[in-house]
């Protein structure tokens, strides 16, 4: 990103694929939302857990999306997913605690635990399994507290079907390991929507963010459901580390349950990049992809162009000016072989990488 960024400063025409960000904007009812809240009242403080009417609409929008019935008790409104992370890490673990991720994944989440003490344990997906954690890696761990799991995940968009999900939630219960699912791509698919773990347990925390689906990147609100055991912990956590969330951002957030019309276009443009780029990498020899069921990632394998990742990004930023991101920051082990493309930018620029990808692919190859 940064290189990216320098090459824009020195006005090069740069086409980002590196970044996980909608290229949308909030949706107008957000801001329009965000406008009145500054004209009319004060911006302060909220309690801890969050505006109590946010709450209630979250809500509400688990019984709309996957109806169920869940108490706004067990919400809790955070800055962004990032501080839902450390806010139910310190929860739910103890220093010293093991917890199992998927590899490729997010690198924070290893960061966050390694920072505050815990001891993250790598799980090596494949293919056969949707790059995602199954039951049987599970039940083969000893001495395990956690379990992470994200779907659809980032950098793969690979989802966990229903019965996928479920048999690993039993699988977690038998073990006695806490779980902890990301959710922040949900809205965000293509075919089957995805599937919360809370339709299978009422034992799991769940994070959300308003980030992703709601395109509300730079406003840093998010959401987690927890356990009615947690509620109290993580109330105090939140007073001692945050006070409470963005109170702007809060009242903005309300309001974008009601841009339906505006959050289905974004994902109705995510489709189109998804079908332009898939065809491009394809029609460029890049074939070997994780199945993109939803978020707005491509998770490519590159290693009959490149046994370097690295170099192999830092090579088509500078020739052709398009940024990806080695695939070495989700999988330490086998990331200089792959590449993650985000789709989340505008339709044109999108085409243009490909087109761009495609001509150099074949320089390449030729």
């Amino acid at each position: 990103m940064r290189a990216a960024n320098q090459r824009v400063s020195a006005g090069e025409n740069v086409l980002r694929l590196e970044v996980g960000e909608p290229g949308t904007p909030a949706p107008q009812a957000v801001l329009e939302a965000a406008q009145k809240a500054i004209t009319d009242g004060h911006i302060g403080y909220t309690d801890a857990l969050g505006l109590q009417s946010l709450r209630e609409r979250i809500a509400l929008y688990y019984g709309e999306s996957y109806g169920l019935d869940l108490s706004p008790d067990r919400v809790v409104v955070t800055t962004g997913a990032s501080g839902g992370f450390i806010l139910s890490f310190l929860a739910a673990f103890e220093p010293g605690d093991r917890i199992a991720l998927a590899s490729p994944g997010y690198p924070a989440y290893r960061h966050i635990l390694e920072a505050l003490g815990n001891e993250a344990v790598v799980l090596e997906t494949q293919a056969a399994t949707r790059y995602q954690p199954s039951a049987e890696m599970i039940r083969d761990q000893n001495n395990l507290q956690g379990l992470l799991v994200a779907s659809p995940a980032n950098p793969t968009g690979s989802m966990l079907k229903g019965q996928e999900l479920e048999e690993l939630l039993s699988a977690c219960q038998e073990k006695e390991v806490h779980v902890i699912s990301d959710e922040i791509y949900h809205g965000i698919t293509y075919g089957e929507p995805a599937n919360t773990a809370l339709e299978y347990s009422d034992d799991v925390i769940v994070i959300n963010s308003f980030s992703k689906y709601f395109s509300m990147t730079g406003w840093r609100i998010g959401w987690m459901v927890v356990p009615d055991s947690l509620v109290r912990t993580i109330d105090r956590l939140t007073q001692s580390l945050f006070i409470s969330s963005n109170k702007l951002s809060q009242l903005a957030a309300t309001a974008a349950f009601d841009a339906q019309d505006d959050l289905e276009a974004y994902v109705s443009a995510y489709a189109e990049n998804r079908a332009s780029l898939l065809r491009d990498l394809r029609n460029g020899g890049i074939t070997d992809i994780a199945p993109p069921d939803g978020a707005f990632y491509l998770y490519a394998n590159v290693n009959h162009l490149t046994n370097d990742s690295d170099a192999f990004c830092k090579r088509m930023l500078e020739e052709i000016n398009v940024a990806a991101t080695p695939g070495i920051d989700f999988d330490a082990a086998r990331g200089h072989q792959t590449v993650r493309f985000s789709f989340a930018g505008p339709n044109k620029d999108i085409r243009e990488a490909g087109k761009r990808m495609v001509d150099w692919l074949a320089t390449m190859s030729g």
